[in-house]
């Protein structure tokens, strides 16, 4: 019998797949027009590039050793059950394709993980979801490698943190509530260290694989319809890439609600908020396309990496290396790593079955009404 899996109309009426498939005809059209008007208005708006000095190669840089590199990301899931909800949040760091030169050792474990039996509360997937993105920037942090990569923008962290410090308030009966604030100020450090990579031998870049920032598109007046991404990825040739350019900045300024912290803790960690805000407004932007195969990549860095030649030829080396097979469509450790932390949700109704099997063996009452409490409705997770 087909798995339903190989059958995705297999549950639809037939009328609402006639429906859509009679809409997407008109989709691809207006789809085919937006590629038709990129491809003619190629040549002009490469000649923009170069016009506003945006337009480089890697050519042109330094050609650094080939850099050691290592890729950074999380993954969290909610499992809501009948009597309680099973939470489990990870980060997971995977190294890059090593110099043959490379004799240094990162020794196991490479993650970090969290696993929590909590009441139901409707905000869980928020706290749990900052506690996530705070443990990779701890695991990036003790990464030993010259480049580490990291999934999503370098703004990330703030948008979650302040998220979930406002939601704290009404969740501190959670356990996964206290651990985060607990771990913030060593978070917020871990943060601060990676925005400044004042460290020379060593960069972090985020390299979001969704993105709408129109930092060049604003300054050169291409249309509104299309992010920069888009638009590089059949603009740029392979080996280009653009200057450096400051982040779009949002509406409103950044800021953090440190209320929700103990008053003893409160002031350290406002020190370092200040810095991470002031920091933020300084990250540089680059679009990277080192294959043909590939789309541009967006790059974003401190910019202490940026400002320097030497180091961000390192950063693009590193890239560059990372990227060799036509297949992966980003960084091979951050591709890994997404790869891995991803099973993290599939696995939970697992990990929960194995906990009703060992409850059913040591408990006093009825069997059925461990079944009904640990019942699943659904789960609900992110990376």
């Amino acid at each position: 019998m087909t798995e339903t899996g190989e059958r995705p109309f297999g549950e639809l009426p037939a009328a609402l797949v006639d429906e859509v498939l009679k809409r997407t005809q008109d989709l691809g059209q207006r789809l085919l027009q937006n590629f038709e008007h990129v491809r003619e208005r190629r040549q002009a708006w490469r000649d923009s590039l170069q016009q506003a000095g945006l337009l480089r190669r890697d050519a042109e840089l330094l050609y650094p050793p080939i850099p050691t590199t290592c890729g950074v990301d999380g993954s969290y899931a909610v499992e809501r059950l009948l009597a309680s909800d099973l939470v489990a949040a990870a980060a997971v760091a995977v190294e890059g394709l090593t110099p043959p030169s490379e004799t240094r050792h990162w020794p196991e474990p490479r993650h970090l993980v969290w696993v929590e039996t909590e009441a139901h509360e409707a905000e869980t997937g928020t706290i749990l979801r900052a506690l996530m993105i705070g443990m990779e920037l701890e695991l990036a942090r003790q990464a030993p490698h010259e480049v580490v990569f990291l999934d999503g923008s370098l703004t990330t962290p703030l948008i979650y943190f302040n998220q979930a410090l406002n939601k704290s308030l009404d969740a501190r009966h959670l356990h996964t509530t206290n651990h985060f604030l607990d771990r913030f100020t060593s978070f917020l450090d871990a943060y601060l260290e990676i925005l400044a990579s004042t460290r020379s031998d060593r960069c972090w870049l985020a390299i979001p694989k969704y993105t709408t920032r129109r930092e060049i598109g604003q300054t050169i007046g291409w249309p509104d319809t299309s992010d920069d991404r888009s638009l590089l990825s059949f603009l740029l040739e392979p080996g280009e890439y653009t200057s450096p350019r400051p982040l779009q900045q949002p509406f409103e300024p950044w800021h953090l609600n440190l209320a929700p912290l103990e008053p003893a803790v409160r002031a350290q960690a406002d020190r370092a908020a200040q810095q991470i805000i002031s920091l933020l407004d300084a990250i540089q932007v680059v679009y990277y396309r080192p294959y043909l195969w590939l789309p541009a990549l967006r790059v974003e860095m401190g910019r202490a990496v940026a400002e320097n030649q030497a180091r961000l030829a390192a950063a693009l080396h590193g890239i560059r290396h990372q990227c060799g097979a036509p297949a992966v469509m980003e960084p091979y450790p951050l591709y890994m790593a997404d790869r891995m932390v991803k099973h993290l949700p599939k696995a939970l109704p697992t990990f929960r079955q194995v906990t009703s099997q060992h409850i059913a063996e040591t408990y006093q009452g009825s069997i059925s009404e461990v079944f009904f409490g640990l019942y699943g409705y659904r789960t609900e997770s992110g990376v």
